[in-house]
């Protein structure tokens, strides 16, 4: 393969692969109906938290190391978390401050304000909206709901299309794509269009090992084998995003709801296989009916994030190369996990590599693998105690360019 032939990134798309956690925040009527999926009529009037604080939910994903945060500003209930122009089924028409209240502005302040990107997931599938049949005239609907949003809230780091009940339907997505482009220039676009950011292909959180940047098509939804059409404008390089909900397969709050919190250890196993696989992680915390995150997810972020700290935050040693890079440290120390990252700019060369520890005057192998991408993080069963490690390149497309290789301890 030709070095000129390799993907490579967008600076917006290597901005965002920077990024590696986003805190998505699923809310709206379901939330008031005990409703994973709404079919469109639920009245207005369910919706109505008691002491709504977006500030809460931003503050809580950055004290925990998150940096994007994702609202979903309308699913597929069609009930749209700002007082749009194009249908009263939004909160203009609830109690909730009246029906003066705008969900996604307090997001989009609280985001501005803790200076957290902010996206917005609006689902394409309209349950609700009377002229969803009509292709023309949904499209202009959509097309105007999505303008207010690229409008109206400064600048967003992703657009989220979900696919789900959109099987087998066409929207105009060049149409779409166009308004996207014309207002969120540096905005990414999720799996739908021409996207510049793909699903992983699963709602568990990991991605599958190596998980490739270049792609030709991603799945639709989790409830069809069928593969996107993307439009032919469509990058090359179209990194994986790895949704999962902290609470099992629950997007959204339950009252009493019994299903098992994520553990600790289940978080820092899917950052590792996330994350550590080159891709981002999207972890989902839902309000509640009050409009506030619950003392006990709050306290689990709280916790993941310090851990993250804990096991990340400060390498025993670093540097960067090529082919061959090497990390000294000032005396032997156990190192349990391996950071490696690419220069992605330069596209994924990477094809092979080998890790090594310097012991008893000779050179150990003590990890490998093919991808590196953004980054690929390696866990050795059993520490290893050395001053000395080395990545080799054993295959790449033209010469490597190592970011960064990094040793951590225990």
């Amino acid at each position: 393969m030709a070095e000129m032939e390799l993907a490579k990134p967008s600076r917006q798309q290597a901005a965002w692969q920077d990024l590696e956690l986003g805190l998505f925040c699923h809310f709206g009527l379901n939330t008031f109906c005990n409703r994973e999926w709404g079919a469109g009529d639920d009245s207005p009037a369910a919706f109505n938290p008691s002491a709504l604080d977006a500030a809460q939910w931003v503050r809580a994903a950055k004290d925990a190391g998150f940096r994007y945060f994702m609202l979903t500003a309308k699913h597929h209930d069609g009930f749209c978390l700002w007082p749009t122009k194009t249908t009263d089924y939004s909160v203009k028409s609830s109690p909730w401050m009246s029906g003066e209240g705008d969900v996604v502005r307090e997001c989009a302040d609280a985001c501005r304000e803790a200076g957290m990107p902010f996206g917005i997931y609006i689902s394409p599938w309209d349950r609700h909206d009377p002229r969803y049949p009509d292709v023309a005239a949904y499209d202009d609907v959509y097309c105007e709901q999505l303008t207010e949003l690229l409008t109206g809230y400064g600048p967003l780091v992703e657009m989220w299309f979900d696919g789900a009940g959109s099987e087998g339907r066409t929207y105009d997505w060049p149409r779409i794509m166009n308004l996207v482009r014309r207002y969120q220039p540096d905005a990414m676009v999720f799996n739908m269009g021409a996207p510049t950011v793909r699903w992983v292909g699963n709602e568990d959180g990991f991605a599958p090992y190596p998980c490739w940047n270049a792609a030709e098509a991603a799945r639709v939804s989790m409830f069809t084998s069928d593969m996107t059409a993307w439009l032919p404008d469509t990058p090359a390089w179209v990194p994986a995003e790895c949704p999962v909900p902290i609470r099992g397969h629950h997007w959204f709050w339950h009252p009493n709801d019994e299903t098992p919190l994520r553990s600790l250890d289940e978080l820092i196993d899917l950052y590792e296989r996330s994350v550590g696989h080159g891709a981002t992680l999207l972890l989902n915390v839902a309000p509640d009916d009050r409009g506030l995150f619950v003392e006990e997810e709050v306290s689990r972020l709280a916790e993941f994030g310090t851990e993250l700290k804990r096991r990340y935050g400060h390498s025993l040693g670093q540097a960067e190369g090529g082919r061959m890079t090497v990390v000294e440290l000032p005396a032997p120390s156990p190192v349990k996990r391996l950071v490696l990252m690419e220069d992605i700019k330069h596209g994924e060369r990477v094809r092979s590599y080998v890790a090594e520890a310097w012991i008893d005057g000779q050179w150990i192998a003590i990890s490998g693998g093919s991808a590196i991408g953004h980054k690929k993080i390696d866990t050795l069963a059993v520490p290893v105690q050395s001053a000395r490690y080395r990545l080799t390149v054993l295959e790449s497309e033209g010469e490597p360019f190592i970011r960064s290789f990094a040793v951590y301890g225990e």
